[in-house]
């Protein structure tokens, strides 16, 4: 892995946040405490200042990573991680001695600058914490023209392995929003075999349901399209040409937060709601059966902490998927928030059911 540069660098590996300061915009609806101000007294919402990786595999580094000054505590250092071939983007907050790593995913709609304040929660703060945009989305969308589901989740499997070559350090996974199902994908294939301590989910809706989609979509006449769409097999050949919409345009991104004007920044945000997106991998996605379904579940203990006042995936949907894990699932309520939560008492929730469960793991 290596750092984003400085622009005009000769070592430039690809764009930065600091570019594109629409995320900037989000700072405002978390609490203080979460929001990226700059600790060191900086203005409120710095892009922070880029470094490089640390201790990272020699083999994704092709030449000498650029280390420019260290970015204030707490702020989101930016990495470009080779991966078959293509860069993705990391924001990481380094905590080289923290006892443990959580790596958070976005899902449709989203970036994982947008998730880096739920790395300050307290319940968090003392963990490492990573965040990939995920192929396709945010600023590892360039050339990505064939991203598919199983592309992300080939993705996250081989990061989590990336990671442990680095160091043995347990990791558990968060998935925000429609990323629930994608956390619980990867956690289901790897099972028992150690490499995923944990399981964080915000939402547990299976996309192969119709009332489902029809939530996910913009309004109930894409609902049905994108449930025709869901039906072909992923072996059947497209009976369209390959086309491309905004996000906008195909998913409910107004629900994707309680806060009208939040809402409303993720709709106009081009590497968020304005991103553009192929319907192969919206039929990727909706067309998806679990990696195995709940009730052979045999991965670490999962945690749903769902949003109550979810619009998008209301908590019913998740639930009739978490209740089929049986003692396997963990669950929380987070009163008065919404699908992405940004809300005080929501995040108050979040923050005792992650130490409950962190401390559970062992991993305090």
């Amino acid at each position: 892995m290596r750092a984003v540069s400085e622009p005009g660098s000769d070592t430039v590996v690809g764009p930065s946040y600091a570019e594109h300061r629409h995320w900037l915009r989000y700072q405002e609806y978390f609490p203080s405490g979460l929001s990226l101000d700059q600790p060191d007294g900086g203005p409120r919402g710095s892009a922070g200042r880029l470094l490089t990786g640390r201790g990272l595999p020699t083999e994704a580094l092709p030449n000498a990573a650029v280390r420019p000054e260290a970015p204030a505590p707490g702020m989101p250092v930016e990495e470009w991680w080779a991966w078959r071939g293509r860069r993705v983007h990391l924001d990481r907050i380094p905590r080289p001695h923290a006892p443990a790593k959580v790596i958070a995913l976005h899902g449709i709609g989203g970036y994982g600058r947008m998730l880096t304040p739920y790395g300050r929660l307290p319940a968090l703060a003392d963990l490492e914490f990573l965040a990939p945009d995920l192929p396709g989305f945010g600023l590892t969308s360039s050339g990505l023209r064939n991203a598919t589901y199983a592309g992300w989740l080939r993705c996250v499997t081989d990061l989590i392995a990336a990671e442990r070559r680095t160091d043995q350090r347990p990791i558990v996974l968060m998935g925000v929003g429609s990323a629930g199902r994608l956390a619980y994908d990867v956690a289901a294939r790897a099972g028992a075999d150690g490499s995923v301590a944990g399981v964080l989910v915000t939402g547990l809706a299976d996309p192969r349901r119709d009332e489902v989609r029809r939530m996910l979509a913009t309004t109930p006449e894409v609902g049905r399209w994108s449930g025709l769409l869901g039906l072909l097999p992923g072996s059947v050949p497209m009976p369209l040409p390959p086309a491309w919409a905004p996000v906008r345009w195909l998913v409910n991104i107004a629900a994707m937060s309680n806060h009208a004007q939040f809402a409303h920044a993720i709709w106009a945000d081009p590497l968020a709601g304005g991103n553009w997106m192929s319907l192969g991998f919206l039929r990727s996605y909706l067309a998806a059966a679990p990696a195995v379904e709940p009730e052979d579940y045999a991965g670490p203990p999962l945690l749903l902490a769902h949003p109550a006042e979810d619009r998008w995936t209301p908590p019913r949907l998740s639930r009739e998927f978490y209740d089929r894990l049986g003692s396997r699932g963990r669950f929380a309520e987070l009163n008065g928030a919404g699908h992405l939560p940004t809300e005080e008492s929501g995040l108050a929730d979040l923050d005792r059911a992650v130490r409950d469960y962190v401390d559970e793991l062992g991993l305090a």
